[in-house]
């Protein structure tokens, strides 16, 4: 090709083009960039939507997680990409996570560290500030209520123990698991989280509430401080 022509999607063979390719060999045959670019409809003078498509995933490791993370103002970046283009792209990556989120939603019971990790990471391990979460149990350890307590910064959350009870005594809980997340990707808890598990524990203790976990999630990784026998 000679200048700044090039090859648009119409002009490929029609088995290969994305839209067409889904028809006929259904969803599962397309590649992800080739999934981006129905989304994204047309690239730029300089290149077809799949090769749009193609440099953003590149530009995140092809991690659909670190392309969940992306904002407007990240995609926009990228020539060929105005906000409908990038916000169709936040929309369908939301509505994927919101799918899993009610497939690990339906898990009632918790029985390790493992099942509060899966059910609470797609609420927590994206977010760019930190958020307290608390399950609320029976003595059979199946799910009573799950609440978001508290949203703080970067750093830290503010966690009245009053809220966490309260709700623990209007549902009957028998016993909770705290949960938090830590953006900063670090797993290792801080002597403020330390310091509430103690309190938030040593509370339950005169409510008769056991407190049997507290985790701290992360994109990757979690940290149990009843695993390391810490409860």
């Amino acid at each position: 090709m000679e200048g700044n022509e090039r090859m648009t999607i119409k002009a490929w063979a029609e088995e290969d083009r994305p839209r067409e390719k889904l028809m006929n060999k259904g969803r599962r045959s397309l590649t992800n960039a080739e999934l981006m670019s129905i989304l994204l409809r047309s690239g730029s003078s300089m290149e077809s939507a799949v090769d749009l498509a193609k440099k953003i995933l590149n530009s995140v490791g092809n991690d659909l997680a670190s392309l969940g993370n992306l904002s407007v103002h990240d995609l926009t970046k990228f020539r060929g990409m105005g906000e409908a283009k990038a916000i169709s792209i936040i929309a369908a990556l939301e509505l994927g996570r919101r799918r899993r989120d009610l497939k690990e939603a339906k898990k009632d019971t918790i029985s390790a560290s493992n099942d509060v990790t899966a059910l609470l990471r797609p609420f927590v391990a994206d977010l760019q500030h930190e958020e307290f979460w608390v399950l609320y149990l029976n003595r059979a350890n199946k799910i009573l209520a799950m609440k978001n307590i508290s949203s703080g910064g970067l750093s830290g959350t503010v966690v009245d123990s009053r809220i966490v009870f309260k709700i623990a005594l209007e549902h009957l809980a028998s016993s909770i698991i705290l949960c938090h997340n830590h953006p900063s990707g670090s797993t290792k808890p801080s002597e403020a989280d330390i310091r509430l598990t103690k309190q938030l524990s040593e509370a339950g203790k005169m409510l008769d509430i056991a407190v049997l976990d507290h985790i701290i999630i992360t994109a990757k990784s979690f940290y149990s401080f009843a695993d390391e026998g810490l409860l």
